[in-house]
């Protein structure tokens, strides 16, 4: 089979390597995985640079996130699934945890309790993309911060694939939204979301705006992923009591020094208005929740999509052939599309089992 393997840390389009891997077998409680399509995330690129949470055993194949496919073989004493059944594979490594295949490969072995089966009409480019972004802005929403009907949600980069996820969840819930961009051009199209309030950065003041905008009782509940100066700002605008929720950095995006990855607190605001900042990672949340709970969540967040509630905007395709493109679209500004390394075999937007020519193990 063809997999996408970095040889050693590093940047992606230096260290990838397009090579010739045999078809691993799938062992009790496993399955085996003929990928059909599969993300590039920016996180993805950053574990291959060795800047994320965890550092890979280098050669790696890329991809630490998810997938979708059809299970091709079962390993022995597996029950529950069939052959040729279409399922995304959350292929998210928990910390703690062991070790996951990577999906930038044409077949992988995934742990059964990491299968959820998908329906046919739901396309590949949606189906691969739901166990992150989709599975991240419902935990922040209804898990981490719990936020009721009727009350303010604080976040930023509003624009971001998360941010208009958390838009459309928090209209469906009756939750009211404050979003902030770093671009003028980006308010109308936030508003034509379901945004209810819009904060830009480059010519308003964010905790003058919060004020204005939330009255006296204030917002106490904010999602971050800007980090920096931004990122104190949300804490300085909450209001006594109020929780921020921290789970990425972009404003350090191409940072290399980890002592320079700071949010700049007001420790007056901190201390005597009784805030709390803390941090939130999915991969430290799949090492504490129970494969039950972790399942019945990704369910949950099929039925949004499948339900049209969350709507994931189509991916741009890619052979694994053209990797350096798909690399360099990921972290494109603005670029609005995720890359996707799609293998052509077979049908790729439902329709039915493909043929599936080997047995069960």
């Amino acid at each position: 089979m063809r997999a996408l393997v970095a040889v050693e840390a590093g940047e992606p389009a230096d260290v990838l390597r397009l090579e010739s891997r045999p078809v691993p077998t799938p062992g009790a409680g496993q399955a085996l995985i003929r990928v059909k399509a599969t993300p590039v995330h920016a996180s993805d690129l950053h574990v291959l640079r060795g800047r994320y949470g965890f550092s890979p055993e280098f050669p790696a194949v890329g991809g630490k996130m998810e997938c979708v496919g059809r299970i091709a073989a079962l390993g022995p004493e597996t029950e529950g699934l069939k052959l040729g059944e279409r399922v995304v594979v959350a292929a998210v490594p928990a910390v703690p945890g062991p070790p996951m295949a990577g999906t930038w490969q044409e077949y992988l072995v995934a742990n059964t309790r990491r299968l959820l089966s998908v329906p046919d009409h739901l396309s590949d480019s949606s189906a691969c993309q739901l166990a992150v972004n989709p599975l991240t802005a419902l935990l922040l929403v209804t898990g981490e911060l719990d936020v009721q009907p009727g009350e303010w949600l604080l976040q930023t980069a509003a624009g971001s694939t998360v941010g208009r996820l958390v838009i459309q969840l928090s209209r469906h819930l009756g939750i009211r939204t404050m979003n902030v961009v770093r671009r003028r051009g980006a308010v109308e199209e936030i508003k034509a979301l379901g945004g209810d309030e819009v904060i830009c950065t480059e010519d308003e003041d964010l905790v003058q705006r919060v004020t204005e905008a939330a009255g006296p009782a204030g917002v106490r509940k904010a999602i971050d992923c800007v980090a920096g100066p931004v990122g104190a700002q949300v804490s300085q605008a909450l209001a006594p009591g109020g929780e921020l929720v921290i789970y990425g950095a972009l404003s350090t995006h191409r940072q290399t020094d980890p002592a320079a990855l700071t949010i700049p607190l007001q420790a007056r605001s901190v201390i005597y208005q009784a805030k709390t900042v803390r941090g939130f990672w999915l991969n430290r949340w799949f090492g504490t929740a129970s494969p039950e709970d972790a399942l019945h969540a990704l369910a949950q967040v099929r039925g949004l999509v499948a339900d049209e509630v969350l709507s994931i905007p189509q991916g741009r395709p890619f052979p694994l052939e053209r990797f350096a493109e798909a690399v360099a679209l990921a972290e494109a500004p603005a670029h609005g599309t995720k890359p996707l390394f799609v293998f052509e075999d077979g049908q790729d937007e439902g329709g039915g089992p493909e043929p599936v020519d080997v047995a069960r193990v």
